[in-house]
């Protein structure tokens, strides 16, 4: 046997160097969590100039909001509109010129105590199918006010018509949606509730075999920017298709149409509201806030964000394309995506631009206490009070 000793590698080294310095080290005293490349070299450099987030909220500090409200008199307001709207649609990635053949077909009729579901299909574009299920109640007369209702971020429309994760219905209203369509009809509205482009049956074979909490916003949406068009944009457009839709069915009434949604919802609504005249009352649940406070300071889907927009307006300027037509607010006081602070420093500026339309009293904030979910206490009453 030789009795030359063998030599250690670098990585037998390097081991034997940590069994040292954990030996040597005092004992009881838990080892030093590390804490990024500048930790110990605070008091030396003003660590706030790392900070990205903070970094885009001094931008929106300095952002020009061109077109922000400055009206003091109705023509004044009523002219800031009118040069606001073609510029948020442009900022969406504007509308098709010539609209689609509607092509609707039915594909099922059922029958609840309470309402008659009809589940259809129609084309908002070429090639783009849109999914929806009309609630019509069987109160009241025919041609019935009707509600559109955009559901949030979930599984879709099947959150929001009470249809349960194995496709059956429920009958106890679950979930931060709470099965809002259905509570429309309880109001004595129809409700047209649409499946949003990137949720449920309108998603990607990839992304649906993730299972129904997946959506597909972030491959859609983000292909939307590329495209120099938007997710918001896109839904909007849904909505003022379904509108089309509504004008084919002599039960519903094309005069009294509404809108509504809850958190990705509110957010269509907000939107379509501003941009479509035919909406005539909006309920916009768990979203109204400034752009600065929510979508730019905490992690949001993409299907939030629309390039350019601070250059022009804030997310009140959009609400205030709504007036004088009624809209209604919600937020949770415990809501941690859409602080309840600025939402109601947002819906203050939203009422002064109401005043001065002379139309105060056709919009109101209700704060509950509850998070980030959908309420209605106040705002489907307003919304059956609009549309009488």
């Amino acid at each position: 046997m030789s009795s030359r000793k063998s030599a250690l590698t670098r990585r037998q080294l390097g081991r034997l160097a940590l069994v040292s310095a954990a030996l040597d080290a005092p004992q009881g005293r838990a080892a030093e969590k590390y804490g990024g490349a500048l930790a110990g070299f605070e008091n030396q450099l003003d660590t706030s100039a790392f900070d990205p987030v903070l970094y885009t909220k001094t931008m929106h500090d300095a952002a020009p909001l061109r077109m922000t409200f400055r009206a003091e008199t109705r023509a004044a307001a009523a002219s800031w509109q009118n040069a606001l709207r073609p510029k948020v649609a442009e900022l969406l990635g504007g509308f098709p010129e010539k609209r689609a053949p509607l092509d609707s077909r039915t594909l099922e009729i059922r029958d609840y105590p309470g309402y008659r579901r009809e589940k259809f299909v129609f084309q908002s574009r070429t090639g783009v199918g849109v999914l929806g299920y009309l609630l019509t109640p069987k109160q009241g007369n025919a041609p019935h006010a009707t509600v559109i209702c955009i559901p949030g971020h979930g599984r879709g429309v099947d959150d929001i018509v009470g249809i349960d994760e194995q496709g059956r219905d429920r009958t106890v209203k679950v979930g931060y949606e709470y099965d809002y369509a259905i509570q429309v009809t309880e109001h004595g509205m129809a409700a047209l509730a649409l499946e949003p482009m990137a949720f449920g049956c309108r998603r990607d074979p990839v992304t649906a075999q993730k299972g129904f909490a997946a959506s597909a916003c972030q491959p859609a949406a983000g292909s939307a920017l590329l495209l120099g068009q938007t997710m918001i944009g896109w839904r909007a457009y849904d909505v003022m298709r379904a509108i089309d839709w509504i004008e084919t069915r002599k039960e519903l009434d094309p005069e009294r149409v509404g809108c509504m949604g809850c958190s990705g919802g509110g957010t269509c609504t907000l939107f379509s509201a501003a941009l479509e005249p035919r909406i005539r009352a909006a309920l916009v649940s768990s979203y109204l806030n400034t752009f600065r406070d929510s979508v730019m300071s905490v992690s949001h889907c993409i299907d939030n964000y629309v390039p350019g927009i601070l250059n022009w307006a804030e997310m009140y300027d959009v609400a205030g394309l709504i007036a004088p037509r009624a809209l209604f607010a919600e937020s949770g006081e415990r809501d941690n995506i859409f602080p309840v602070a600025a939402a109601r420093a947002s819906f203050a500026r939203v009422k002064r631009i109401y005043e001065v339309f002379g139309a105060g009293d056709r919009t109101g904030h209700e704060v509950f206490d509850g998070p980030h979910s959908f309420w209605g206490k106040q705002g489907l009453p307003f919304l059956a009070k609009h549309l009488a």
